[in-house]
């Protein structure tokens, strides 16, 4: 075989091999993109036909009210941790929470607002420096008659945090007469939502041109309310099992100051670790002022 009938052949036999290097990647690939769409699929979320917010139709039909919605349900809905994170603390928040609202004629669907405030965490602060999970910032805090110092700060205690909520839902809605611009008001104030109505000559939250973080603040309380009221229909199987509950406890009234809260404990049989994981709004290891009418410790229920 001559030079030129042998260089021709090498030429074909490294095409060849090159094609069929070519067509084993793009096996390769096929096959990974085949496997991928059989065992993880993206779908869009369901948006709820008929949604109400404390009684008040949510407008579906008006103006990309529907797509802010879908953006919020899809965000919740595919940050999967998150979301599944508070789904397992709404039961141990919403306990405390419910009984609160109703005894202040506050609606239920109010609930959903902790939910966007701070994701059902007690021990939270904004980059603004509000805390704990209705996000009171210092002044707002003490304006509602929670205590706030060096050792305490009942921006931390459930109970007492919700019923300042609530008396700011309470003066929102002598305000407004609508449950859905006073919830709106929780985050860009009553002041600032009075003004945004009068300027753009309208009366509904979902008419109003705002900044972003109040544009999607009611819709992504919508949206945390569809999940966690359906989560099957979001994706998200929980058995009662899996949520958190409120451990049993006893409360104890304190009438002096404590010097050391870990020696404290010990006398209660309990952890200083516990002492504080169930009172959040204990600062350190010292409370130096009980107020005339003391304060009151939750501790664990011991034999």
């Amino acid at each position: 075989m001559n030079r030129t009938k042998w260089t021709i052949l090498l030429i074909s036999i490294g095409a060849l091999f090159i094609l069929a290097l070519n067509s084993s990647q793009y096996t390769e690939e096929a096959i990974q993109v085949q496997k991928l769409n059989e065992r993880y699929q993206i779908y869009p979320v369901p948006i709820p036909s008929d949604l109400k917010f404390s009684g008040e139709k949510v407008p579906l039909n008006s103006f990309n009210v529907k797509e802010r919605l879908d953006r919020e349900l899809l965000v919740n809905t595919y940050w999967q941790s998150n979301t599944m994170l508070i789904l397992k603390r709404s039961k141990k928040a919403f306990e405390v929470i419910e009984p609160i609202l109703k005894a202040n004629g506050i609606p239920e669907d109010f609930k959903y607002l902790a939910v966007a405030e701070s994701g059902l965490q007690q021990l939270v602060t904004s980059s603004a420096g509000a805390k704990g999970l209705w996000q009171f910032i210092e002044r707002s805090g003490k304006y509602y008659g929670l205590n706030i110092n060096s050792n305490i700060d009942e921006r931390y205690h459930l109970e007492k945090s919700t019923q300042a909520a609530c008396k700011y839902l309470k003066e929102a809605y002598a305000e407004f007469g609508n449950w859905t611009l006073a919830a709106a008001s929780y985050n860009r104030g009553i002041t600032g939502i009075r003004n945004a109505l009068e300027d753009q000559s309208v009366d509904s939250y979902y008419d109003l041109h705002l900044n972003s973080e109040t544009s999607r603040y009611i819709l992504r309380v919508l949206a945390f309310k569809a999940i966690i009221e359906s989560p099957q229909n979001y994706g998200f199987y929980l058995e009662s099992k899996d949520y958190y509950r409120n451990e049993s406890t006893r409360t104890v009234k304190i009438t002096e100051p404590i010097e050391n809260l870990a020696e404290y404990a010990k006398t209660q049989n309990c952890t200083y670790h516990e002492l504080r994981t169930l009172n959040p709004w204990i600062l350190g290891k010292t409370i130096s002022s009980v107020g005339e009418d003391g304060l009151e410790l939750r501790l664990p229920l011991k034999p």
